[in-house]
This record gives C-alpha cells, sequence and structure tokens, in this order.
C-alpha cells in the first residue's frame, strides 16, 4: 500500500501540498488529475523519495520511499525519457534490472519493446528515434525493472492522441498481468478514466485532494470502452468534480 499522512510540501514561502491524505491499495492502478501547478509532480516526487516533506508522512508498503527505491521496488517514468544515449534501445530497457542486480530478461525486454510498438528497434540509440519512441522504450525500461509500485509523471505527453490511447490500453495490459500498483499523472480527464480503478482529483495551489472517484469499467479494457456510456458518464463526473474544486480556490 501507498500512504501519505497529511502531507505537506512547501519551497520556502509557497506551500505546493496541503495535508495530503491518500491510500493506493495493492494492485490497484490510480490516476491523478488536476489543473496546472496544483502539486499533482510534487505528490508524484513525495511518493517516489524523490522530494522531502515539509510535514507529514510517506510510506510505500511501510517502508520509507527511499528504502523501497534502494530495494528495486520502485520505478518511475518521467515526463522526459532520461535514456542513456549510448545504450541501445535494448540495452536500456534492461539497464536498470541490471543496475538493481536482477536477471535482465532480454528475451523479456524484446517482447515488452514489440508491446510497446518497437519490434525491429532493439538495436537503435535513442539519437535515431523519435522523441515518442524514446518515451516508449523509457516506458519499457520502468516495466521491466519489475517493481512493485509504479509511478508514472505525464509519460505519454509526447505522443499523438491515438498512440496515447494504444500505450495506455498496453500499461493496462502489462499491469492487469504482472499485478503492479501504479499511480500515473496526467492532464486529460479521458486518459484518467480510461487507465484507472480510481482517479484522485486534485485542486490547489495549494494542492490537496478534492475526491477520489470510482471508475466502475470493465477489466481488460480496449478501445471499444472509450464509446461506452459508462465510459461518458466517469469522464462528466471527474469535469464536473474538477470544475468544483476550481470554484472552492476562488
Amino acid at each position: 500500500m501507498i500512504r501519505t499522512d497529511d502531507l505537506t510540501v512547501s519551497f520556502g514561502e509557497t506551500r505546493a501540498l496541503d495535508g495530503v491524505d491518500l491510500r493506493v491499495r495493492d494492485g490497484e492502478f490510480v490516476t491523478i488529475l488536476g489543473p496546472s501547478g496544483c502539486g499533482k509532480t510534487t505528490l508524484l516526487r513525495a511518493i517516489g523519495g524523490l522530494q522531502s516533506p515539509t510535514a507529514g508522512d510517506v510510506r510505500v508498503d511501510g517502508r520509507p520511499p527511499a528504502a523501497a527505491q534502494t530495494a528495486g521496488d520502485l520505478g518511475f517514468v518521467f515526463q522526459n525519457h532520461t535514456l542513456l544515449p549510448w545504450k541501445s534501445a535494448l540495452g536500456n530497457v534492461t539497464f536498470l534490472r541490471r543496475l538493481a542486480g536482477k536477471d535482465p530478461a532480454p528475451e523479456a525486454a524484446r517482447d515488452l519493446l514489440a508491446t510497446m510498438g518497437l519490434a525491429g528497434y532493439e538495436d537503435a540509440r535513442p539519437a535515431a528515434l523519435s522523441g515518442g519512441m524514446n518515451q516508449r522504450v523509457s516506458i519499457a525500461r520502468a516495466l521491466h525493472l519489475g517493481a512493485d509500485v509504479l509511478l508514472m509523471d505525464e509519460p505519454f505527453g509526447e505522443l499523438d492522441e491515438l498512440t496515447r490511447e494504444e500505450m495506455g490500453i498496453a500499461v493496462r495490459r502489462v499491469w492487469q498481468r504482472e499485478d503492479r500498483t501504479i499511480v500515473f499523472v496526467t492532464h486529460s480527464v479521458p486518459e484518467a478514466v480510461l487507465l484507472a480503478d480510481r482517479c484522485f482529483v486534485m485542486c490547489g495551489p495549494p494542492g490537496r485532494i478534492v475526491r477520489a472517484v470510482d471508475v466502475e469499467l470493465p477489466r481488460p479494457r480496449d478501445e471499444t470502452v472509450l464509446e461506452s456510456a459508462p465510459f461518458h458518464r466517469t469522464v462528466a463526473t471527474v469535469r464536473t468534480v474538477l470544475s468544483e474544486g476550481a470554484d472552492a480556490i476562488q
């Protein structure tokens, strides 16, 4: 379980997060959604041990985030791909497992690259790939690490809308097969609903959680869910919560 209790983060006189209480169950896929500047990335960084709380507490499976990260139980996908330029796509995907002292499992890495639509690009270096392709390599690398918890900060930002949907469904497929816990930050309401078991809606600054919206859509999900009435109802609910949250801080 991921747990934050009264989590507050300040940068000088600026309070980025204010008393955030969050619970994410083991094996759950949650999205965090909110307007720019509301603290979504700060919350994700605090969960991952990259940002120290000013007050409150963060635990990942009962441990401080830094301990989970050192054990290889916590993986990240950032907005920028952070690939090693001298390594091939396959070398980048297996790198984190090697660093964590795990079997690099190259065949499983090849399968993940194929799932991400990159079959045939295993030997290509980042400079030979587009920005969107590099981000897909980065996603495959994080999934291949085998961490129990995966934190994803707008990982599809450089992808076009169709590819975003395809990658979201691919990530959900891997998540469901391998029983990970995923926390995914996005600006897109439809994407948040497509991916999530629950969507945490934030407002701010200072950042706080307005409401958790349950997403009651079938598993597994494919593109057909985008045309369903339950999907559109949930999107409308999330948009209403976002609007009410914005009104409350004005």
